[in-house]
């Protein structure tokens, strides 16, 4: 289980469009729990990006790490950390 701290709640809020059609938390509380039912990741790099998408058994083999940087899934945050939220 990991720990979503407000840096990461507050990114996962204000760019929760890249994954969802609409909204799916208003709120850092919504957000938490979202994240938390779906069991989002927190990984320290693009490298363990890719890592997280191999384990999960996703075809990535053709993306480079800037196509993984921006995959709808994958929100950078702040401190040089990626949140992955499977949709």
């Amino acid at each position: 289980m990991y720990e979503y701290d407000e840096e990461c709640l507050l990114t996962f809020l204000k760019n929760q469009g890249q994954l969802f059609d609409e909204p799916v938390a208003e709120t850092q509380e919504e957000a938490e729990a979202f994240l938390e039912d779906c069991m989002a990741a927190i990984v320290d790099s693009l490298d363990e990006v890719k890592e997280f998408f191999e384990n999960e058994g996703v075809d990535i083999d053709e993306m480079s790490l800037d196509e993984l940087e921006e995959a709808s899934e994958v929100f950078p945050l702040p401190n040089g950390q990626y949140l992955i939220v499977e949709g």
